[in-house]
Order: structure tokens, then sequence, then C-alpha cells
């Protein structure tokens, strides 16, 4: 008779043992869609403004008036909070993109404009409506990126 109680007590052990994996692998793959899903809706946040962006540019430079647009953005991509920064260097301009609640430096992901501007300002995802002004400074164009609530 012990013999076919441990039996069954091993048994149970290995269903333990198999069920815990299987449940944690599925926990495992269910995270790693919901961030590849939270990456994909921040990158096409970013295609969003950065189009607006391009449109201000071109209207700035055709017109040389200035130009500005408030864009409603969500208040957080999937549960996460997130920013939006302009940046440029000496032949470009470009949008970075990321998680948390503070802007960082050399971001992976980044959408570059397609026009020579000079590019600044911040957003901070739940703040508000986004706000982009483009006008010409001594024949360049400029861009600023920030909440609709911050003053110039």
């Amino acid at each position: 008779m012990p013999s076919i109680t441990s039996s069954y007590l091993y048994t149970f052990v290995a269903l333990i043992a198999v069920s815990s994996l299987l449940v944690f692998s599925f926990m495992a793959y269910a995270d790693a869609l919901r961030v590849s899903s939270e990456v994909k809706q921040l990158k096409n946040l970013m295609n969003y403004v950065a189009t607006k962006g391009t449109e201000l540019l071109t209207l700035t430079l055709t017109t040389n008036a200035t130009a500005e647009a408030f864009l409603q953005m969500p208040a957080s991509v999937g549960n996460k909070q997130y920013w939006l920064q302009l940046r440029n260097d000496s032949s470009r301009a470009w949008l970075e993109g990321g998680f948390g609640n503070l802007p960082m430096e050399e971001t992976e992901l980044r959408v570059y404009l397609p026009k020579e501007a000079s590019a600044t300002g911040c957003y901070i995802g739940g703040y508000g409506a986004a706000s982009l002004k483009c006008f010409l400074d001594a024949g360049v164009p400029q861009i600023l990126l920030a909440s609709s609530g911050e003053g110039d």
C-alpha cells in the first residue's frame, strides 16, 4: 500500500511542476505581446506628430508665416507613461520617444523629419494636448514641441 500512495504523490508533484511551467511560459508570452503592442502604439503616435511637424515646416517655409497646431494625445500608451522630444544636430531634426516620466538621451525610437530645422521641446504624456509651433528665425525654420498648458 505505501508504494501506491507515494506513486500518487510523485504524480501530483510532477503535475504541479508541469502546470507551473505552462502558466509561467504563458505569462511571459502575454507580457511580450503587451510590450510589443505598446511600442507599436508609441511608434504610430510618433509618426503622427512627425507628420504634423513636417506639414507645419512645409507651410512655414512656403508662406514665411508662423504656424501652430494642437494635437490631441492619449494620456498613456497602454498603461505606461510616455514622452516625446524634438532634437536636432547640424544636418537634420528628429522626434524621439520612450516610456517613463522623463525624457532620456539617445533612445532607439526615432522618427526623422525630412526638413532641416532647429527642433526643441518635449511633451510628457498625460498633460493635455501637444502644441507644435513653427516659425522662421533669421531664415532658419524653428519647430517647438510643448504641452498646450505651458506658456511660451
